[in-house]
């Protein structure tokens, strides 16, 4: 079980895009947050087996969402086992 830590940046706040994520995070078998940031990023946290991660990241890049990401970081580590569902965290 693997996690990743995504910074996204861009028009990535007032458009929707965490209840969007959280929406397309249902059909993958993944846990996990998402939440802005004060400096105008958003931060996803996903936890799952790294194929299923992976293709949700894939999933939120070849979506709608992909004309409001400018750039994004990931960080992977291993999984903590401390997230349930999905959420958006304030």
């Amino acid at each position: 079980m693997q996690r990743v830590t995504v910074l996204y940046s861009g028009r990535v706040q007032g458009v929707g895009f965490r209840v969007s994520i959280r929406q397309l995070a249902c059909g993958y078998e993944v846990t996990g947050t998402v939440r802005n940031l004060p400096d105008g990023r958003v931060e996803l946290i996903a936890e799952g087996a790294r194929a299923e991660v992976e293709a949700f990241l894939t999933g939120i890049a070849e979506s709608d969402l992909s004309g409001y990401i400018a750039k994004k970081h990931e960080t992977w580590q291993p999984a903590q086992g401390n997230l349930r569902g999905f959420a958006i965290v304030q």
